[in-house]
């Protein structure tokens, strides 16, 4: 058998077409559902409604991922040149005979190309949201003040900047194909999600601001520092928990606290983190070091003390001094209990696929949470409360 080309684009056409028949049907529900409204409201529900279906597709790459399915078809964008796996039956049967637990299997094919499927589609939502919002935008200012209706408080650069980078994100996608699993490639992909997903959350908690005619709540700017500081640490945590991942170091230590009977086991940091190697490999072409692996493990731990008393003093402080964000205060609790639980669940219980889909999708949500918190407030501005206006204060205190 010949040997099969890394890119063949003639199934783009098929791809395209089965992403925008999927997209229709999230598209016709809000247009049905919204009936009547403003622009402006229909904008934030299908925003809304594609980042709920962009969460979903996180969470399915992550299954993709630890399904071993990644490498289904190991072409892009179709499977052995064919639109769907049904038209590679025959590559697929001679690959799966000749490994039969090897990456190429019927059911690994078509969870690989489901995932393109449901990319596309999504790819395609962020198309209309930036076509739409450039058109109503364009529309509203040419229209009379008093009639527009918030569309134009948005930027259309938000859209237009989140359709550059989902098209990056379907590049990464391809290259994580084509590259056979790089890690440095699979963990800039996922980051790549998180971006996505805190794009799609910025431009929806705006829209939500233009139809109530609201600001975000003014905070104190320790508070605001804090919450910009734990967004950082989560960020970094998640990259590494994506390392951790798709080196599949998960398995390195097994125990907890400590890890292989010792809380500093041996690890070779060098190794661990060679950012530009294959997977399972060296940078010299070397089988990877066991004490690489538990190096880039042991990390992710350490930094995830740090990432769970970040998360949580931010919550203490926001359920303290912000009163409007304590619906945050309490997702952000939820969520670093769940990433505790499933990240335990899968070192002690070795990597149950239930715990990792829950630890992904735990991680994307405090990114989504951490967007909307940074979104629903502000810094407040320094004052310096004068003497004068301090005795009024109390005057009208005491009367009260």
């Amino acid at each position: 058998m010949d040997a099969q080309p890394l890119y063949d684009l003639a199934p783009v056409a098929w791809l395209l077409g089965m992403g925008v028949l999927i997209a229709l049907g999230p598209l016709l529900w809000v247009w049905r559902r919204h009936v009547g409204e403003g622009a402006g409201r229909r904008l934030q529900a299908l925003t809304v409604l594609t980042l709920f279906l962009t969460f979903d597709l996180t969470l399915f790459g992550a299954f993709t991922r630890l399904s071993d399915s990644g490498l289904g078809c190991p072409d892009w964008p179709g499977c052995y040149g064919n639109a769907s796996p049904l038209g590679a039956r025959h590559e697929i049967a001679m690959a799966q005979a000749a490994q039969p637990t090897g990456p190429v299997t019927h059911g690994k094919a078509w969870v690989e190309m489901v995932h393109r499927y449901l990319a596309t589609s999504v790819g395609f939502l962020i198309l209309v949201l930036a076509v739409t919002t450039w058109v109503v935008r364009r529309r509203e200012r040419l229209a009379p003040q008093a009639t527009r209706r918030g569309v134009a408080s948005l930027s259309a650069w938000w859209p237009a900047a989140t359709l550059v980078w989902v098209c990056l994100q379907g590049a990464f996608g391809a290259l994580t194909v084509t590259w056979r699993l790089y890690p440095a490639i699979v963990t800039l992909h996922l980051l790549g999600a998180m971006v996505l997903l805190a794009l799609l959350c910025i431009q929806a908690v705006r829209y939500g601001h233009a139809a109530q005619a609201r600001l975000p709540a003014p905070i104190a700017p320790a508070l605001r520092t804090l919450l910009w500081w734990t967004a950082g640490v989560v960020l970094l945590q998640i990259a590494l928990g994506g390392w951790v991942s798709t080196n599949y170091a998960v398995l390195a230590c097994t125990q907890f606290p400590t890890c292989q009977d010792s809380w500093w086991p041996p690890m070779n940091f060098a190794q661990g983190f060679e950012i530009w190697r294959e997977l399972g490999t060296a940078s010299h072409g070397a089988p990877i070091e066991f004490a690489a692996l538990t190096a880039i493990h042991y990390t992710h731990r350490l930094m995830a003390y740090l990432a769970f008393a970040s998360i949580g003093v931010l919550a203490w402080q926001l359920l303290r001094q912000a009163p409007a964000l304590r619906a945050q205060a309490r997702w952000l609790i939820g969520l670093a209990l769940l990433q505790l639980a499933t990240g335990l669940g899968n070192v002690l219980l070795g990597w149950p696929l239930v715990a990792a889909l829950l630890h992904t999708g735990g991680a994307a949500a405090l990114a989504v949470v951490l967007t909307w918190t940074l979104c629903e407030s502000r810094r407040a501005a320094a004052t310096v409360p004068h003497r004068h206006s301090a005795g009024l204060a109390s005057n009208k205190i005491l009367e009260q």
